[in-house]
């Protein structure tokens, strides 16, 4: 077996999923020293409602969310969306990098996110426009939710929500043109599969949030009990870039 292994690493090397750098054959994840020491996790101080992170203190709403009343319950994201994990989402997500898929749901099954599967009774990805879908060739949302969630597949819906409008790119709007922008975007194809159910948003990147709150208003006008979103980034206050959430 270290014999065949070994043939491998000659014929197909490896290489670090953020800088492309020659790494062991079998590491897990595909992530050099250097780059899996650059990842910037999102912990405890978090707005208890967004996840917007804090210096210090302990968890408590943030300005933004005592002014305004997001649709879900709780929004977390695991890692910051900073380098090499913003390169390496931008690879899967607009190059169809699927090579990518281990890495990243090896970083994204935690604790926390195990709890928050256990939570829902439904989990759902953010949906895609079909002319998007059919462009792309994959839902990168649907694909996280699948990998992330592994032994909960039965909780996993592609089908219930749906987004029948198809947008402007989100990238370029502010977060008041963002949130006009979906209005109405969505829909839920099956309201019996969501009435009274706790569901779980599932997204890659978190921006302002725009995306995952009109998709919990929708869902919760369908009857749904309590929507909570998971992504696997956030783009911090003043980081607002190219490739994040809603650039569909």
């Amino acid at each position: 077996m270290h014999f065949v292994d070994g043939i491998t690493g000659l014929l197909f090397p490896a290489r670090c999923h953020g800088c492309r750098s020659p790494i062991e054959y079998d590491r897990t994840p595909r992530l050099c020293t250097s780059c899996f020491s650059r990842l910037s996790p999102l912990i405890s101080p978090l707005c208890s409602c967004c996840g917007t992170p804090f210096p210090c203190g302990e968890d408590h709403l943030c300005g933004k969310c005592l002014k305004k009343t997001f649709a879900f319950t709780r929004a977390r994201s695991l890692f910051a969306y900073t380098e090499p994990l913003r390169s390496m989402l931008v690879r899967f997500k607009f190059g169809g990098d699927l090579a990518m898929l281990e890495t990243l749901a090896y970083l994204a099954i935690q604790e926390s996110v195990e709890d928050v599967g256990r939570r829902a009774d439904c989990i759902l990805p953010v949906p895609l426009h079909l002319n998007r879908l059919r462009s792309r060739g994959f839902n990168q949302a649907l694909l996280l939710a699948r990998h992330c969630f592994p032994g909960m597949l039965d909780k996993v819906f592609c089908d219930v929500l749906v987004r029948h409008q198809s947008t402007r790119p989100q990238t370029a709007l502010s977060g008041k043109a963002r949130r006009k922008n979906l209005r109405g975007a969505f829909h839920v194809m099956d309201r019996e599969r969501i009435c009274n159910q706790n569901i779980v948003l599932v997204d890659d990147v978190l921006t302002t949030g725009s995306t995952v709150d009109e998709c919990a208003r929708t869902l919760l006008d369908h009857g749904a009990c309590s929507v909570e979103a998971v992504t696997l980034a956030r783009v911090l206050a003043g980081r607002l870039t190219g490739g994040a959430e809603g650039q569909y």
